[in-house]
């Protein structure tokens, strides 16, 4: 398999490389900690960190469409089963562990189910920046509420990573791949970029 020949595929694969890592070594240091919450989220950024690595490979290297449009199925499902546990995370700030314990199951079953839309609709690229909206609104408005409320220690941080990861989305979905933003980073390279600054913001917000 041959490395792709588009320098901004290659920055967008070494971009998802490195949000990758950053994903994997927090879910690490999330799941030293015993709790629910830090269960949920340590699997959230763990799922982050294999779909970030699955697309590395995606955009990294020379394929078929075929071949790409069946990569991306496993990476759809990864991502909407993170996005699923982000709102449970956020749902145990919120309401305890009891409603997010009960919340669980539906947001697995929406993350499988954004899954088989996308295998019945693929290519459907605003079908995900829908979702990952909901989600990111409803997280939004429960960090808002619990740091104007000084009802949890880290909203703030918590809040900004949102704020950080809603901008990353609006420069995925606005932007054009293979056109440059500041050198060979398109807008896919620079979602990264901003994803790992959020990701950051949310870790310190989750520290114990």
């Amino acid at each position: 398999m041959l490395i792709h020949p588009s320098p901004h595929e290659r920055i967008t694969a070494l971009t998802d490389v490195f949000l990758g890592a950053l994903a994997a070594w927090a879910a690490a240091h999330l799941f030293i900690n015993m709790g629910f919450r830090y269960q949920v989220w340590g699997w959230a950024f763990s799922l982050l960190a294999a779909s970030s690595l699955i697309g590395a490979v995606a955009h990294g290297f020379v394929m078929t469409q075929k071949t790409n449009t069946r990569i991306w199925m496993p990476l759809n499902l990864l991502l909407g089963l993170a996005l699923g546990l982000f709102v449970v995370g956020a749902c145990v700030d919120l309401s305890g562990e009891g409603a997010a314990r009960m919340l669980l199951p539906f947001m697995l079953v929406v993350g499988v189910g954004f899954f088989l839309f996308t295998l019945w609709k693929p290519g459907t690229f605003m079908t995900f920046i829908a979702y990952e909206a909901l989600a990111m609104l409803f997280a939004l408005g429960v960090y808002a509420y619990l740091f104007f409320t000084a009802a949890l220690a880290g909203a703030g941080w918590m809040l900004a990573g949102v704020l950080v990861t809603i901008s990353a989305a609006v420069v995925q979905a606005t932007g054009k791949a293979g056109k440059s933003i500041f050198w060979y980073f398109d807008n896919n390279g620079v979602f990264h970029l901003i994803q790992m600054a959020g990701m950051v913001l949310l870790f310190m917000g989750l520290k114990p």
